[in-house]
């Protein structure tokens, strides 16, 4: 099964990291065993972030596969190979970070991380399995794109350039990715949805239901961390003024 290749991938991923982060990085052998866990779990996240940010743009604006001019099939049932591909990657991914955060918890996130990333994988499993609603799991997906620059956040906070220039750069390029991918996008969503309701309908009950249900929890989830994204991000700027 796909999701398994995604599996050994990220596994795979996670030890690449850790390698690469010793022979490169003199800073990394001197991390906690808990920073350099967190440090490779990073590795893998990004590399999931950017692979599936990328096909879901491709899907969603380069191919034709959910052009509604491009056949007469309903845009809800479209799904392709390459696509169902791209969705098993993602549950491998998922499964292995999540088991990741449930060995270390709560070092690698609390709750809120295991509530989304239990019900991003529920959703995808249904969209695989079922072939429908993919035009939404990828739009979901798309959020994914601020992960790196979460990740970098993190490693520059762990690197001690936390005041650095990069570190606010990076902060401000997060609010404002946060703000279209993971604020704007889900508006843009709910429309998408409200104007195809005819065929949200078409959708299996249980898929149906849970389009209903978890999309908004996903879009709570994200106007939380935005909240906290522009506190941190009002508190760097003020100290980066002050310290002029």
């Amino acid at each position: 099964m796909v999701w398994t290749s995604g599996f050994v991938l990220m596994h795979t991923v996670y030890r690449l990291t850790a390698f690469a982060s010793s022979l490169l990085l003199n800073g990394y052998g001197k991390l906690s065993s808990a920073e350099k866990i967190e440090w490779n779990d990073r590795g893998f996240s990004t590399f999931h972030a950017l692979f599936v940010s990328f096909a879901s743009l491709y899907f969603l604006i380069l191919s034709d596969l959910f052009n509604e001019d491009s056949n007469d099939e309903l845009v809800i049932n479209r799904s392709s190979t390459l696509s169902n591909t791209v969705l098993g990657f993602s549950i491998g991914y998922f499964l292995s970070d999540l088991a990741m955060i449930l060995w270390h918890f709560p070092v690698l996130g609390g709750l809120e991380y295991v509530l989304h990333h239990g019900l991003s994988m529920f959703s995808i499993i249904q969209s695989l399995l079922s072939g429908q609603g993919q035009i939404y799991i990828l739009m979901v997906l798309f959020s994914e794109s601020t992960t790196p620059f979460v990740n970098l956040r993190w490693y520059l906070d762990i690197a001690g350039l936390k005041s650095s220039i990069f570190y606010v750069a990076n902060g401000i390029a997060l609010f404002l990715g946060w703000l279209i991918a993971r604020i704007f996008l889900f508006i843009f969503f709910f429309i998408h949805m409200w104007l195809h309701f005819d065929q949200v309908k078409e959708i299996f009950p249980l898929g149906f239901y849970s389009l209903l249900v978890i999309s908004p929890i996903l879009a709570i989830l994200n106007a939380f961390w935005f909240w906290k994204i522009a506190k941190g991000l009002v508190k760097t700027l003020l100290k980066a003024k002050h310290s002029k």
